[in-house]
């Protein structure tokens, strides 16, 4: 995780930052989140990315199954909490509240519309913490009743957390082989295998 400035210029720069430095940022591919003053970059790395991707999918086609009223999303689109400005790399809100987003153009979705939000975990960078420690207590902070870790090393793991009293509570780790089975916030249920696989 590198901290960046306002410029783009990676170091520690003055700060703290606002969402109209995140946004001056330029338009050269990478992504940035905003976090108590903080701009930093998220690691760029092609089996997170299609990891994201295929949860992403799985989630559309469970929810399409089910009928469900939900809108499935996420990164590079921003979510708010209390920290700042978040990409997940897979949220879902409902679809009422994506409509809208939609029509006024808007790019940032509300932290508490959300119904679920899922991290990849990139190993060995900064931002791994920030998904393991800091964005599990924002998150759960924030009233996001589901929250799910991903691992894919050394095969996919998914980390199933669901709010109570405030906090996370790890529901169930799943395994590749195993199946994630869930009923809420819509019925979903795939081998984590998935999202390591080609299409």
């Amino acid at each position: 995780m590198h901290v960046v400035a306002a410029g783009g210029t990676p170091g520690h720069a003055h700060g703290p930052y606002t969402l109209y430095d995140l946004d001056s940022l330029p338009e050269d591919g990478r992504r940035h989140e905003l976090a108590d003053g903080w701009l930093s970059e998220l690691p760029g790395d092609v089996w997170h990315d299609h990891a994201a991707e295929r949860l992403k999918a799985i989630l559309k086609d469970a929810a399409r199954q089910a009928d469900a009223d939900v809108h499935v999303a996420g990164a590079p689109q921003d979510v708010t909490t209390r920290a700042g400005i978040r990409k997940p790399d897979v949220f879902a809100v409902p679809r009422d509240v994506a409509r809208l987003a939609l029509e006024r153009r808007t790019r940032t979705y509300y932290g508490p519309d959300l119904f679920f939000v899922a991290e990849v975990v990139t190993p060995r960078t900064g931002n791994e913490r920030t998904d393991r420690v800091h964005k599990v207590e924002e998150y759960a902070a924030t009233g996001i009743p589901h929250y799910w870790l991903v691992d894919l090393e050394p095969r996919p793991t998914v980390t199933l957390m669901e709010i109570a009293d405030g906090r996370y509570e790890i529901v169930r780790r799943v395994r590749s082989g195993e199946t994630v089975e869930v009923e809420r916030p819509f019925p979903i249920a795939f081998d984590p295998a998935r999202l390591a696989e080609m299409e």
